[in-house]
């Protein structure tokens, strides 16, 4: 079984290795809720989403031909393998990043081609991470002075 703990640094380290940000990967996996051994669907579609990222049994074919081995494989892998599953995700967010041309787009294609149903997830991505304090907004921009000291 994989403690909190063990899964947190998978994460850490899947965010380091396709760099993506962790508060983005800590903020799916919030709305995703799923579990190591997890088979969500079927889906519309005839898909299942896999383990603690929910990911998607449509990579499955793809995940098989790079890891040379059979699809029902790597569909036990993603599913029943918490540090697999984040890496996973995190190797499909940062395509959907670069696919997209921005973090939020790849955010929303990571749930979603469809647009609007794609943004209303990266929101709620994006609420997670507020909730959680994850994301840090600034409340008012420096004053110019403050500007001509820093440049120094």
């Amino acid at each position: 079984m994989l403690t909190v703990q063990a899964l947190a640094a998978c994460l850490l380290m899947a965010s380091n290795t396709y760099q993506v940000p962790a508060a983005v990967m800590i903020g799916i996996m919030n709305v995703e809720g799923g579990h190591v051994g997890q088979a969500a669907g079927p889906n519309f579609n005839g898909t299942y989403d896999l383990g603690p990222m929910q990911v998607n049994s449509r990579w499955m074919p793809e995940l098989a031909r790079l890891w040379h081995v059979d699809a029902a494989t790597a569909h036990l892998w993603v599913r029943d393998n918490g540090c697999v599953n984040v890496h996973v995700a995190a190797w499909i967010l940062r395509q959907k990043i670069q696919e997209s041309g921005s973090l939020y787009g790849g955010i929303a294609s990571y749930h979603s081609a469809t647009k609007g149903i794609g943004y209303t997830y990266a929101n709620k991505v994006v609420a997670v991470m507020e909730r959680k304090g994850l994301i840090r907004h600034d409340e008012k921009r420096p004053a110019k002075s403050s500007m001509r000291y820093a440049q120094r």
